[in-house]
């Protein structure tokens, strides 16, 4: 068995795991011990999945779209990662490095939406052109708003309360989304694993929903300053959000 026979495996799991570390890390007591440790287990399993899934993606040449998607899942995981840890001397070198990348998948991003855009009706695959374009440019204004967030860090240094919060919270789901999406949009995958019921279109479509629906509500949790039982821990001290 090749390293590439052997990495495929390892990327399945590590997905299947990181989309219901995910789920559950949304879904109990923020702050609380089970959600700190699925949160990290999920951040491991997705980076886990997300650079297998662009080592295999080599094989198909720099251009194969799995590379860009894997790196953007390290990216926005590690990012949401060091968001509520503690301050160090390789936190700035991290964001720099990190923001670096962010812009170099945005670009990648827009390149391949004007291809989409002027190449011929359908890929290979029978996906319209024009969906792939129209997603690759929500993916390029998604990135462009992550740098724009990471430069305001190495301007100003980390964020502090509820946005630090939020910052936090729309990496970790964002992630997530890439990862269900890729396994909740493709109905072979879905029927695998899942009854006959659960592989209609609008039943594939409800995990995504309800993601965005718990992303949406505890950012507004957030905003709102409401109390919510979360520890973000700074360089020398403890904040609790209230």
């Amino acid at each position: 068995m090749t390293v590439m026979n052997l990495l495929l495996p390892i990327h399945i799991a590590a997905g299947g795991l990181a989309i219901v570390l995910g789920a559950v890390a949304l879904v109990v007591k923020k702050g609380g011990t089970i959600h700190r440790r699925s949160g990290l287990l999920f951040v491991y399993a997705m980076l886990v999945m997300g650079f297998s899934g662009s080592i295999l993606a080599l094989r198909n040449g720099p251009a194969d779209g799995n590379l860009a998607a894997g790196l953007t899942i390290a990216y926005f995981v590690g990012t949401a990662l060091t968001t509520v840890r503690p301050v160090s001397p390789w936190t700035r070198r991290i964001h720099a490095a990190a923001l670096a990348l962010v812009v170099g998948l945005a670009l990648v991003s827009i390149v391949g939406g004007v291809k989409a855009f002027n190449g011929p009706r359908l890929s290979p695959d029978g996906v319209p052109l024009r969906t792939i374009g129209v997603m690759s440019f929500v993916f390029a204004t998604v990135m462009i708003l992550a740098a724009a967030g990471d430069v305001r860090i190495l301007r100003s240094g980390m964020l502090r309360g509820g946005p630090r919060l939020a910052r936090h919270l729309w990496r970790m789901c964002f992630a997530l989304f890439i990862a269900a999406g890729s396994f909740f949009s493709i109905r072979e995958r879905v029927a695998k694993i899942l009854p006959e019921p659960f592989t209609s279109g609008q039943m594939r479509a409800l995990p995504i929903l309800l993601l965005f629906g718990a992303m949406f509500y505890w950012l507004w949790r957030v905003r709102r300053g409401r109390t919510l039982p979360v520890l973000v821990r700074h360089d020398s001290n403890k904040e609790n959000i209230q």
